[in-house]
């Protein structure tokens, strides 16, 4: 194959000005997304991290989990990993255990506490969502949920 065989078209004036407009979406929703779950956080608990809502949901998804893999998932660093779980197991929101397998390493979970909390603060979000898509059929709530798993797919692997 030639260079000009392997390099990609000009996008047309369509296609940018689509891929403009999943731009200035994708910037709306994330910078609410990302009020939307420290609300979350904060229902969980007064004194939680914004960002530490997405922890619990992980721990409670892949529980039991080593520390180390939640930073991988995140990508993020072992000690940042560990100041933000040092705050949640403080506030008796998840536990640790030996690691069978590696003395070393600990496994993560939820408490029953921070189970509950979990619970509530889901249940909060899923009323919100409730009203905000209430006038919406069901087939269209059934198609953003598939589009934005077909989006999360893509993204999984991407670094920032």
């Amino acid at each position: 194959m030639t260079e000009a065989e392997i390099a990609p078209r000009p996008p047309t004036a369509g296609e940018r000005e689509a891929y403009c407009a999943v731009e200035r979406q994708l910037a709306i929703l994330l910078r609410r997304a990302k009020a939307f779950s420290a609300g979350m956080g904060r229902k969980v608990h007064p004194e939680l991290d914004p960002g530490a809502y997405g922890l619990l949901v992980r721990i409670d998804q892949s529980s039991p989990m080593r520390s180390s893999d939640l930073a991988a998932y995140l990508r993020v660093g072992r000690a940042t990993i560990s100041r933000q779980l040092k705050v949640l197991e403080e506030l008796g929101l998840i536990s640790r255990s030996p690691d069978p397998e590696d003395g070393r390493a600990h496994l993560l979970a939820l408490t029953p506490e921070g189970s509950r909390r979990l619970d509530d603060a889901r249940s909060a979000r899923e009323g919100q969502l409730r009203t905000l898509l209430a006038a919406w059929p069901e087939e269209d709530v059934r198609l953003l949920a598939r589009m934005l798993e077909r989006f999360n797919m893509l993204t999984e692997g991407m670094h920032p």
